[in-house]
């Protein structure tokens, strides 16, 4: 049963939302504005996870055609940028696709430490294998990252405290398409009950500046300043 799949240590699970190619480099259909600052803090993240023993449950968006909730033709099956960031996948993983079903194999979140679940919409309690995992599993502390704040993220978030969970959201590691609406985001999911944390809070201090996966004048360092995170002032 999935209400006894988290083991009594694993007290917090690591969801991460859309880190895929489409979604965080320069190049994507539908590429965060912050992309760079992020990418960063979503590699040390899934670092942390890695070295803590952490499940991750994934969640990617995948479509069909050429009309999708986060971008024109972005995340397409089977194109290059529907898939994830190559350091956000675990060696030990398990994918599903967006089939409609809600059926999982015993014992998975004991047997595998990364789930990646496809979505067919920015909510993705609308897929029943993921409303299933979310609302049955038992864990602690659901923490955040991903993109785009004004979407995805806070839907899950949404969903989620819902459904009585605690919801940690990484403030530096979320993506926006737009600032405004990124903040407007935040303070939603934070009245609704989320807390807002930063990296450092629980990864600690980096020194990573480059994250080698995007080619970008900003990831290159061969240009200005890149858009400042959703939680800045």
């Amino acid at each position: 049963m999935i209400l006894q799949l988290v083991r009594a240590r694993r007290k917090r699970i690591l969801i991460d939302i859309n880190t895929q190619r489409d979604c965080l480099l320069a190049d994507g259909k539908a590429c965060i504005r912050n992309h760079r600052r992020v990418l960063a803090h979503i590699r040390r993240m899934m670092a942390w996870a890695r070295s803590s023993h952490i499940s991750v449950i994934s969640i990617a968006e995948v479509y069909p055609n050429k009309k999708s909730d986060i971008g024109a033709g972005c995340c397409i099956d089977g194109t290059e940028g529907q898939k994830k960031i190559r350091y956000t996948l675990l060696s030990n993983r398990i994918s599903f696709p967006a089939d409609g079903s809600t059926d999982f194999p015993r014992d998975m979140l004991r047997r595998y430490s990364q789930i990646i679940l496809h979505n067919r919409s920015a909510d993705p309690f609308k897929e029943p294998r993921i409303d299933r995992l979310l609302s049955e599993v038992r864990a602690n502390e659901f923490i955040l990252v991903g993109a785009g704040a004004e979407a995805a993220v806070m839907e899950t978030a949404l969903g989620l405290l819902q459904r009585d969970k605690k919801v940690t959201v990484v403030v530096d590691a979320v993506g926006f398409h737009n600032r405004k609406q990124g903040r407007l985001a935040l303070r939603k999911m934070e009245a609704k009950g989320a807390k807002l944390v930063e990296t450092k809070t629980l990864a600690g201090i980096s020194h990573l500046r480059q994250v080698r996966i995007c080619n970008c004048k900003s990831c290159q360092g061969q240009t200005g300043k890149e858009p400042a995170q959703i939680g800045a002032a």
